[in-house]
């Protein structure tokens, strides 16, 4: 499983030969509880992951989530806890923390441009601007924030960028091409930087046009020239400054890079509540 990998490599990174300070001051005698923290408010996200993290530490480490991924968590609140191995808890801590604050940045900024298109009816969506090996990750983060995803991958669907038209001749070229090559089911995508390009596109019966670094008033000039012959997807530039305006222009979908490839992680904190002089025994279901 992909996750299993990316958590696998991300702890020998940080502790492949152990943990010089926790290795030095604690003993497999010694056992905590702590909790994890927002330090601000934010989109939280990365619970799985980081129970991953601290199972593969420690199969006996206790896990208990307090709040659940896509939910809005206010500064101050504990969003899990931790009970077991005092070693197992530090050795994971920075790992887990590490994934749970990208994937919260993620969240929390796609919560936002999400509400902020939603009274327009446009759809707001990554782009495959992610962290290297992390991307399943990075859109889920996305999805949990409550934007979409564009394609996972090259493999999942066409587009037709600028290098791809360059190298065809035309876009009228590489539409042929890609029509002869894998017949009509998959819808094709094509990127234009002007109004001489979407009407080629149009012409050549492209099912997406994307704009690409339009303004937000070319944008719209562009929308009522495809008057919905196709779908209509606005990218490049856009940030949460922007966002409003170029939703104005009434496109389809918009995507953005900003979502993943610059978003600033959200801060959360592990503590140690509770020193434990004896590992805690879960009561069996029924006794208290």
């Amino acid at each position: 499983m992909i996750i299993d990998k990316i958590v696998r490599l991300a702890l020998e990174e940080d502790m492949g030969l152990g943990d010089i300070t926790s290795d030095n001051i604690f003993t497999r005698d010694d056992f905590a509880r702590a909790e994890v923290r927002a330090k601000e408010d934010l989109v939280l996200c990365g619970m799985e992951v980081a129970r991953q993290v601290f199972w593969l530490v420690d199969e006996e480490l206790q896990f208990r989530p307090l709040k659940q991924d896509g939910e809005f968590v206010q500064k101050g609140a504990s969003v899990l806890e931790l009970q077991g191995r005092t070693l197992s808890i530090l050795k994971g801590e920075r790992t887990a923390l590490n994934f749970m604050q990208r994937m919260s940045g993620i969240a929390t900024a796609s919560r936002r441009y999400a509400d902020i298109a939603k009274p327009y009816g446009v759809l707001i969506v990554d782009t495959r601007k992610t962290q290297p090996a992390m991307r399943r990750l990075d859109k889920y983060a996305v999805r949990c924030g409550g934007a979409r995803n564009h394609r996972m991958s090259l493999s999942d669907s066409v587009m037709i960028k600028d290098n791809h038209i360059a190298a065809a001749g035309s876009i009228a070229a590489a539409v042929q091409h890609i029509k002869a090559a894998i017949g009509h089911t998959p819808k094709i995508e094509v990127e234009t930087t002007n109004l001489d390009e979407i009407r080629q596109a149009l012409d050549a019966k492209a099912d997406i046009i994307m704009l690409d670094n339009m303004t937000p008033a070319q944008a719209a000039e562009a929308v009522k020239l495809v008057a919905g012959r196709a779908i209509v997807e606005v990218s490049g530039g856009i940030n949460e400054g922007n966002l409003r305006a170029y939703c104005e222009a009434k496109p389809d979908v918009i995507s953005s890079g900003a979502l993943t490839h610059s978003v600033p992680s959200k801060d959360l904190s592990l503590k140690i509540t509770q020193y434990l002089k004896q590992p805690f025994v879960r009561p069996k279901e029924g006794i208290k």
